[in-house]
């Protein structure tokens, strides 16, 4: 049996638990679909997710859920602008034993866990916020000169108000990069809304419940690398990266006109992770260019920006990301 064959019992078998997750995680998350799935495949490719959305809309739930759901031990961080980043990271602090000898003892901060949630991340300085930087890297913190590993597996999944900026520090590119997804939370609908008031003003709530390990989760994300992508899906990414770079010659007017830097190459392996995960999600063994276009939104929006120009027109970056998802997609689907 070849390898190519080896991988379908065990992709089959990982969707039916997926299929198990999600389902646990919406009956506390409910009528956000879309967004469990996102958070979801950002833990299933390894990667953190940056939750955008006004207050009062579950973000927090969504989180503690995931981290029961997934069996990851979680922690909670609320960023504001005293947090130094020693509250993050932890210290070393002197102890004397019974004996009277002196020595220098670390202890270590919240970062040390599985799942972080940064609470209002942009409510931090840009010293407390950068502490996060080798983490959400590397895996690993430095702390008086010793690198110190994290949990494996280690992820981040931070949130942001998108209208409240006073008092806020607006994340750097680098760090805005780190993140895989941008994951919009948005109002729910009437019928969704009705839902939750029933759900939660009750004398008990649904609670989630176990379905994943954190060794099930690592497996998962070695599986999910292991998942073929067809040449076709590989040149959509390609195409679709270079494409919103206004240098690229492949990149329309409007890009070029509009555009003050376009997605790098960490872009594109978000891409290539996340059609995996979107295709694992709907019960497929390999990704299809419409799993690229599904992704492409979460994936690019916070990697770019538009110029002075184009937001004194009014454009909207979203749009041109539709639009140039739109082109490429449907070039490939004329080929």
């Amino acid at each position: 049996m070849s390898d190519q064959e080896d991988l379908v019992p065990e992709i089959e078998a990982l969707e039916e638990r997926l299929a198990s997750a999600r389902a646990s995680i919406t009956r506390r998350f409910i009528g956000q679909e879309r967004v469990v799935d996102l958070a979801l495949s950002a833990l299933l490719c390894g990667g953190h997710g940056l939750l955008v959305g006004l207050p009062g809309l579950g973000k927090t739930r969504l989180v503690e859920t995931l981290s029961t759901v997934m069996g990851l031990d979680g922690n909670r961080i609320q960023f504001t602008p005293d947090l130094m980043p020693a509250d993050i990271l932890g210290s070393e602090v002197l102890d004397t034993d019974a004996e009277g000898r002196r020595a220098f003892r670390f202890i270590p901060g919240p970062v040390f866990c599985q799942l972080l949630m940064a609470d209002e991340i942009n409510r931090a300085s840009p010293r407390t916020q950068s502490a996060l930087l080798q983490a959400m890297q590397e895996r690993q913190v430095t702390v008086a000169g010793q690198d110190r590993p994290l949990g494996a597996p280690f992820h981040v999944l931070a949130t942001q108000n998108p209208i409240e900026q006073e008092g806020t520090y607006p994340l750097p590119e680098a760090q805005l990069d780190r993140f895989l997804v941008q994951i919009d939370v948005a109002y729910p609908d009437r019928g969704t809304e009705r839902d939750i008031l029933i759900a939660t003003t009750g004398a008990q709530e649904d609670e989630a419940h176990a379905v994943f390990t954190d060794v099930d989760l690592l497996k998962a994300q070695t599986l999910l690398r292991r998942m073929p992508v067809g040449d076709a899906v590989v040149e959509v990414i390609l195409d679709l990266v270079r494409a919103l770079r206004p240098e690229d010659s492949s990149a329309s007017e409007r890009v070029r006109q509009a555009v003050a830097w376009g997605p790098g190459p960490r872009a594109a392996q978000a891409l290539m992770l996340m059609s995996r995960a979107e295709a694992m999600l709907r019960g497929r063994l390999a990704p299809s260019v419409e799993d690229v276009a599904a992704v492409a939104h979460p994936v690019l929006i916070h990697r770019m920006a538009l110029n002075f120009a184009a937001r004194a027109r009014g454009d909207s970056l979203a749009d041109l990301i539709a639009e140039t998802i739109n082109g490429v997609t449907g070039k490939e689907a004329a080929a």
